[in-house]
């Protein structure tokens, strides 16, 4: 092998130091309060089985995409996904790529162009994040959830406009954040973008399949979706399968076909991973998917009382969604207590710092339709447990 350069071992080493070296793990380790398999779809036989007969109704029995959707890899399948997609989230278009990032990166390195201007939530997702670094757009934080400090941002980009007004700003968000589980107000978000006329972006992976008529997601539930320039939906969290797709107009959707890289040079997602998502979303919209979100929620409202019962809710970020994350700062507490609770046979996971802000490290609990009252009130209890040792 060849040498490895001294610079990179360093950057290695320092991880190592702080207790923040990530390795893979040795797969499932108790029962799930870690997954994004929210519903339980990853290991639902119902979809399972709908996948494999969808590719046999379309008389598919092959492997790969064997291409780029632009040359040999797209196929009616794709079309067929794609359909069911702007049929249920009530939108123009629907473009499917390879995975969530895939998408961010796509839309975000090829849509705001040079001399336009991105303000995004400072704890959005870092394959926005990187989208954003590859755009030649000017690009700004705005504190999480702050409308205020969004709107100085606005304000201040308008005015030092030397386009003639051809400045276009786009507003970053997430439906629902990835590691702390909470919301922005998305409607005074959408007026605020209305009235200043710029884009607003909203990233929904983890919305999906929970929020909404048939899990359609926060920006239909409340009535958004026209004001919205663009949402990215993922495949990957409560749909348990793979993939990705961004909604909006027809003009957007010939535009990322053209201009975005992540969708023109990478083979098109699989025939089993396209018709899984379409079993997905037919689950979604049947009486047992509605009975999973229902099940999921009243989990939610559980685990929310158990907080307060047990004393501990001001630990934790408050949340109505499946994410749930308790804070407890430094990598090397926040991983003996995640050690303490899996002893007990329970699958919980720490996020550690540079993942999280130092100081912001955090367990963060996932939860599930499946998972029975009796494990919400004991891991919570085994928390308190925990925290006492150390």
């Amino acid at each position: 092998m060849g040498h490895f350069p001294e610079k990179l071992n360093k950057k290695l080493t320092k991880r190592e130091k702080i207790n923040a070296l990530r390795t893979l793990p040795e797969g499932n380790l108790g029962i799930d309060f870690s997954s994004n398999d929210y519903l339980g779809i990853a290991q639902n036989q119902i979809v399972f089985e709908k996948a494999i007969s969808i590719l046999s109704e379309q008389g598919i029995n092959y492997n790969g995409a064997t291409g780029s959707r632009l040359l040999t890899g797209n196929s009616i399948l794709f079309s067929e996904a794609e359909k069911l997609l702007r049929e249920l989230h009530k939108a123009d278009s629907a473009l499917i790529f390879n995975s969530g990032y895939d998408a961010n990166i796509g839309l975000f390195s090829s849509v705001p162009q040079r001399d336009d201007i991105i303000l995004y939530d400072e704890f959005i997702h870092a394959s926005i994040r990187d989208g954003i670094k590859m755009s030649n757009a000017r690009n700004y934080k705005f504190k999480h959830n702050d409308l205020h400090d969004l709107l100085s941002q606005i304000l201040r980009g308008q005015e030092k406009d030397t386009n003639n007004g051809n400045r276009e700003i786009y507003i970053v968000t997430e439906s629902v954040f990835s590691m702390d589980g909470d919301s922005p107000d998305l409607k005074a978000l959408s007026e605020l973008c209305q009235k200043y006329k710029c884009h607003l972006i909203v990233d929904e992976a983890h919305a999906i399949g929970l929020f909404g008529s048939n899990g359609s997601g926060r920006v239909q539930e409340l009535e958004l979706q026209e004001g919205v320039f663009a949402r990215i939906i993922t495949f990957g969290k409560a749909l348990g399968c793979h993939g990705a797709a961004i909604l909006g107009s027809a003009d957007l959707n010939k535009y990322l076909m053209n201009f975005a890289r992540s969708f023109i040079y990478t083979t098109g997602l699989p025939p089993h991973s396209v018709a899984t998502v379409m079993a997905a979303y037919q689950f979604m919209k049947s009486p047992a998917g509605f009975k999973e979100r229902e099940l999921l929620h009243e989990n939610i409202a559980l685990f929310n009382k158990e907080k307060e019962l047990l004393g501990i809710s001001s630990l934790f970020i408050p949340s109505s969604s499946a994410i749930h994350s308790c804070i407890v700062k430094g990598n090397n507490e926040v991983k003996q207590i995640a050690q303490e609770i899996q002893k007990n046979s329970f699958d919980l996971r720490p996020i550690l710092s540079p993942t999280v802000p130092e100081g912001e490290e955090r367990l963060r609990f996932c939860l599930h339709s499946f998972n029975s009252k009796e494990d919400i009130c004991i891991i919570l209890q085994q928390l308190v447990l925990a925290i006492k040792k150390i």
